[in-house]
Order: structure tokens, then sequence, then C-alpha cells
């Protein structure tokens, strides 16, 4: 086995002190610039790496950020991901990124994990309803940002997006096309998320005069293209097709949409799709899909943001703060006016 390198061999072989290659490492501006360059030198040659545990023990704080997102294979969540990322990069901070599958066990493990590690702060889209492996991390005294998910500021900060403002955009556009029932594809019901849109999908029918039972609901087991195409091969099935369809997100409209096309129901002309978040995909879809976009990436920015000004020099002034973003609805080709 190699043996390790440490910072003594890097100041014996540099001719310096370990504390001048302790501030190459961490205050390269109180080195002159040529002690600087042949420490470099040294560090390379030998393939030193610095040990962060090492670091961490020293100066008490991480430089990790750990990211927890429901669903990883959603490219939502991994724009949040990104604009998150690109805050940490710019403050010289690492990530660290993990999925919890929408599953309250698995959340609580990786949260445990992350109090292992001592991570600098936790960015997280929480998968337990009840609020309680997020009661049980406060106790751990790590900062945390909820995100894609609205919460009292006593809970802690939060960065969402007005869901059932977008619920009322996405079914507001299909009423003023013609349509006066919708149905809607919900994900799974504990998901605040799926909640809130619908709510929003309600009150665009009430202020169009509509009833509540002009919303007909139909509930995937999950967010995903999979679960679209069932719900839209039970959309077949059923006595009388409806002729709008409103999806909690783009991945299930991408699959009713799939569903459809197999079915050789044309879209728009039949049936009008409507999904949520705006994906990459949606626009490059077969019928490019008409979305209400969520600003994902500036979502996870802004939560990074946040996080590191409750960790950083000022954190002692630090105070909670809910932040709510809007969306904006994006027409394509997949809705259109009734004949």
């Amino acid at each position: 086995m190699a043996q390790t390198v440490g910072i003594k061999d890097v100041a014996r072989l540099a001719g310096v002190s370990v504390g001048t290659v302790s501030n190459v490492l961490n205050r390269p501006d109180k080195v002159a610039e040529r002690t600087r360059v042949r420490v470099r030198a040294v560090i390379d040659e030998l393939g030193f790496v610095r040990s962060e545990t090492a670091r961490q023990l020293r100066v008490g704080t991480s430089r990790i950020l750990a990211i927890l997102v429901l669903d990883m294979a959603n490219p939502f969540f991994v724009a949040v991901a990104k604009g998150a990322e690109r805050a940490a990069r710019e403050a010289g901070l690492g990530v660290m990124l993990c999925n919890s599958a929408s599953s309250s066990a698995e959340e609580a493990e990786y949260l445990s994990l992350f109090a292992e590690q001592r991570v600098r702060g936790v960015l997280v889209t929480p998968a337990d309803e009840t609020g309680r492996n997020m009661r049980d991390f406060a106790r751990r005294q790590i900062p945390y940002v909820h995100v894609d998910r609205a919460v009292s500021q006593a809970l802690g900060c939060s960065v969402s997006v007005d869901d059932v403002a977008g619920g009322t955009l996405a079914v507001r556009h299909l009423l003023a096309a013609g349509h006066r029932s919708v149905t809607y594809i919900s994900g799974p019901k504990q998901l605040a998320q799926c909640r809130d849109r619908r709510t929003g999908a309600l009150a665009a029918l009430r202020e169009g005069g509509l009833p509540d039972d002009a919303l007909r609901q139909v509930e995937a087991a999950r967010l995903d293209v999979a679960s679209g195409i069932d719900a839209g091969a039970r959309l077949l099935g059923l006595p009388e097709r409806p002729t709008a369809v409103f999806c909690a997100n783009d991945l299930l409209a991408l699959g009713v949409l799939q569903a459809m096309y197999g079915a050789g129901v044309d879209v728009p002309g039949d049936v009008s799709i409507i999904g949520y978040d705006d994906i990459e995909f949606a626009a490059a879809a077969v019928v490019p899909l008409t979305s209400v976009r969520q600003p994902a990436e500036r979502m996870g920015r802004t939560a990074a943001e946040m996080l590191m000004e409750e960790t950083g020099l000022e954190a002692e002034h630090h105070s909670h703060r809910a932040v709510v973003l809007q969306p904006e609805l994006v027409v394509r080709s997949s809705t259109r006016r009734l004949d």
C-alpha cells in the first residue's frame, strides 16, 4: 500500500515550514509568489491531497453543502441542484447531492449521514410530510433550507414556487380555450405540491363560474413518465374521453402524450395537454408541451445563498425568511382552442 503524503513531506521537500504550506493552501495571499510557486510544484510532484477531515477539525467548519432531493431522475430537481451547485462553487464550497426517492426512511438515513459528516448545511425537499425527520435533524444544530416547499419561518428558511398560482394559470388557460371540464393527473396525494396545484385548478374553475366537479382527478403512483403512460391508458378507457388534461408535472404529461400518440389520439386536436415545471424535454416532445414554468435553477441558487448567509460570518444576524417565487405559463403546441 502506498504511503500517504502529508503536509510535513511537502514542507520538507519545498524547504519551507509547515505553516507556510498551510498558508499556500488556505491563505495564498500571505505567501510570496516565488515561494507559492515552489510549494505548488512540490504539491503536484508528490500528489499531495489535503485532508478535509483534518481541516474541519482545525477550523471547525466544513466546506460541503448537502442537497437532498425527492427524485434525481426528474430534470426539475437536476436544475435545482445545478443552481445550488453554481452558487456553492462561487463561494468556494463543494456539494454532496443525494436522492431520497420520496422515501421518509431514506431521507432520515441521509440526514443522519449529513450530521455524521458535519456538513456546513443542507438544502432539502422533504419527503416526510409529518416533519418529524426535520425536527429530529434540527437538534443537530446544522442549518438547513427547505427547497420547493413553503414552511413557517419558525421552522427555518424556505424557497418555493406559488403552486396554487401555477395550477390557476394552467386551468385558466384551458378554460380560455373553451374547455368546460378538466382532468387533473395528480402525483401521490401526500405531496404538498400536487395538492397545491389542484387547489389552484379549482380556483380557476370557480373563477370561471364552474363547479368543483368540473375537475376530475386521476392519481398517479409516481411523478414519472411510466405513471403518465398508465394514467393516459386509464383516460383512453373512459366512456367519455376528456378534452383537456392538466398534469402535476411534465414527466406525467409526457407519459400521457405518449399514450395518446400511441393510440392515434390527436394532441391537441382531440385532447389538450398541459404540464408543470417546463423541463428541457417539454419543448422537445413530439408535440411541444404547454407547461407552467418553475424557475428551478433560480430556486436552487437562492436556497444555497440563503444557507450560506446562515452559515457565514454574519450568521448571528441571520433571520429566517420564506421566499416565494412566481410561476409562468409557457404556451406551446399541446393545447389549442376548441372548435
